[in-house]
């Protein structure tokens, strides 16, 4: 689509708040997504193309980690196999459902995460270990995994809480929660992008404006790592998607 001077600022601005939010805890496809449901794109469409930003931040997170050496990588190489296949599943699933359906579902998605945000149960502890989980646990945040990576292939909106939950239970503190949360979903949005783009469902001139945008933010996200305003950042954003939701449910 073609986008005017007023959509493609709107859309850099929405990138470069999703990806500092991104780095830093989780939901900026909350507000990147909606936008690109907003300035005309259908929602399944909207839905691909929101990855082509999600990669290019988590590009930019995920160097950023690597060049502090904060990225446990056993951690990665446990968990990209499971969230790879369930990528896989996840992003066929959203190829098969309709604009009408995905657009309530987003809404569905909206408010739970809002109430997610306001109550905000759990968080990664600011001090933790990386070993990895051990015995029947092991299989069991596997499965968590895949289950997660059919989400990031479906939908990807607020994966990044999903993801600090489950590392919170296997007490994580915040920076390596982070890295690692970055790590796969940045290998599992090439699966999700390739496949999406071999099936024609990118809008690439919106895709890359936004990913513009949410590269810089990414790696600025990062810096502010010790995360000093978090709960003004979670204030606004939840104030956000709820508006989103609104219209969302009205119909846009």
């Amino acid at each position: 689509m073609s986008l005017d001077l007023l959509n493609v600022l709107l859309l850099l601005l929405a990138g470069f708040v999703a990806g500092g939010i991104n780095a830093i805890a989780g939901g900026g496809s909350l507000l990147t997504l909606p936008l690109l449901i907003f300035i005309g794109l259908p929602p399944t469409v909207a839905n691909a193309t929101n990855r082509i930003g999600v990669l290019l931040g988590g590009v930019g997170a995920t160097v950023t980690f690597h060049r502090r050496r904060l990225i446990p990588y056993g951690w990665v190489h446990f968990g990209l196999p499971p969230a790879l296949a369930g990528v896989a599943l996840g992003t066929w699933s959203a190829m098969q459902i309709g604009d009408v359906a995905f657009e309530r579902m987003l809404a569905l998605v909206l408010v739970v995460t809002a109430g997610w945000m306001i109550w905000h149960p759990i968080e990664p502890s600011l001090e933790g270990s990386a070993e990895l989980p051990q015995g029947g646990r092991r299989w069991l945040v596997r499965l968590a995994l895949l289950g997660l990576g059919w989400y990031g292939g479906f939908i990807q909106a607020g994966i990044g809480f999903l993801f600090l939950a489950l590392f919170a239970a296997c007490r994580l503190d915040l920076v390596r929660a982070n890295a690692i949360k970055n790590t796969l979903v940045l290998a599992f949005t090439i699966v999700a992008v390739l496949i999406f783009a071999f099936a024609g469902m990118i809008d690439w001139t919106a895709g890359l404006v936004v990913a513009a945008g949410q590269y810089v933010g990414s790696a600025l996200g990062v810096h502010l790592q010790i995360l000093k305003g978090q709960a003004w950042v979670r204030n606004v954003l939840t104030a956000t998607i709820v508006l989103f939701a609104i219209r969302l449910v009205m119909g846009g």
